[in-house]
């Protein structure tokens, strides 16, 4: 069995913090032994410590995302604040520029990634520098690279009409890439559409990235979850 490291997981969603001991359990089962719960919001990087706290296996992120600061209230930054402090915080975000769904203005995610990149600077814990859920082009991905990024894959490049995603995921250095399965959403084949996704489900897509990399599972396992130690800095 492979030790895979599921990099992005929102366990505090309401589809899955109803069951995170049984969605662990499946986890570690399947072989994921490893889950970085995803804050979005000073409440959900609370609920993403606490997991972190009571599964050994779960780490946690603390920030907020930019389609909810414009929602967020005054304290709700110092809380990001002070949970960057706590030891099970591995990183910051979920955070960045999201102009899709222009839920927020541009200034206040601006703002708002600035403070993200500021906390990373003060506390040493890095923002994680993730194209996370990945669907772009080669030249996009090469682009992103050499900005010092991570290239993560999920449901999406196991898809039938995915074989763009799948060239690009061949052509990303082993030692830049990652997997995930940003949970409860992108269920990989063959549970596409089936809600909610969990953790144990990023085998799947685990394999997928294998296969069209050209290296067995436990290969592909274990160098995806080195990475993402290196990038948490949990080596």
């Amino acid at each position: 069995m492979s030790d895979l490291f599921d990099t992005h997981a929102h366990l505090d969603d309401e589809q899955l913090a109803v069951e995170v001991a049984g969605i662990v359990a499946r986890a570690a089962a399947a072989g994921v032994t490893s889950i970085l719960a995803v804050g979005t919001t000073a409440a959900s990087s609370r609920n993403c410590l606490e997991y972190a706290r009571q599964y050994p296996g779960v780490w946690s992120s603390a920030g907020i995302h930019p389609n909810h600061a414009a929602e967020a209230r005054s304290g709700d930054w110092d809380e990001i604040v002070r949970l960057s402090q706590e030891e099970r915080v591995v990183a910051l975000g979920e955070t960045g520029l999201d102009l899709y769904w222009k839920d927020t203005p541009l200034t206040v995610q601006q703002d708002f990634f600035d403070r993200h990149i500021r906390l990373s600077q003060e506390t040493g814990k890095p923002l994680s520098g993730v194209m996370h859920s990945f669907t772009g082009t080669v030249g996009q991905a090469a682009e992103f690279l050499d900005l010092g990024l991570f290239i993560s894959f999920a449901g999406m490049v196991t898809f039938k009409k995915s074989d763009d995603l799948r060239t690009v995921a061949a052509s990303i250095p082993a030692d830049r890439i990652l997997v995930e399965t940003d949970s409860p959403y992108l269920s990989p084949e063959p549970f596409r559409g089936k809600k909610p996704n969990e953790p144990a489900r990023v085998v799947h897509t685990a394999e997928c990235l294998a296969q069209v990399r050209g290296v067995s599972l436990a290969e592909f396992a274990r160098q995806t979850t080195a990475n993402a130690r290196t990038l948490l800095r949990l080596v």
